[in-house]
């Protein structure tokens, strides 16, 4: 038995009817053609699949559609744009913290969060904000240095 809900992503508000078992990252992907959220493991382990519900990150591939009845979801592609980037995206491009950007949407997203609530964090709560999201390529210096980047130029300070 299917089941309609009501939901904004990225600012626009719709209606969809899902299945009570299908994964909100299918139906962002699938559904909505969104597909800056990444299907990477499957099992929660990876972090790709990150996006923002109400503002907290959560991995869609572990999140059941119909639990984002009447929630604010916010992915990648909600938080800038080619021609104005969020400051998290600039700085990953400029620092060279983006790879084979697999990884970059769920990190991005959770750096997000943490600058919003702390935008003068530490190296180390740097860290623990992006502990749930796997990079195979850069090995997280230019991540931090991205992120330490976009802490300044939101209007924190380097610590």
């Amino acid at each position: 038995m299917k089941k309609e809900i009501e939901f904004t992503i990225n600012g626009k508000s719709r209606k969809l009817t899902v299945k009570p078992n299908e994964l909100l990252l299918n139906v962002i992907r699938e559904d909505l053609g969104l597909t800056g959220t990444k299907y990477g493991c499957g099992t929660g382990e990876c972090g790709a699949c990150t996006v923002l519900i109400d503002e907290e990150p959560v991995l869609s591939c572990l999140t059941l559609a119909i639990t984002v009845d009447k929630k604010k979801v916010t992915t990648i592609e909600g938080i800038g744009t080619d021609e104005n980037p969020h400051p998290l995206q600039q700085a990953f491009v400029e620092t060279g913290a983006v790879q084979c950007g697999f990884c970059t949407p769920g990190m991005i997203l959770s750096a997000k969060t943490l600058l919003d609530k702390n935008p003068n964090p530490t190296e180390d709560e740097i860290k623990r904000a992006i502990e749930g999201n796997l990079c195979r390529c850069t090995g997280y210096i230019k991540i931090i240095e991205a992120i330490k980047l976009a802490s300044v130029r939101m209007g924190g300070r380097r610590k």
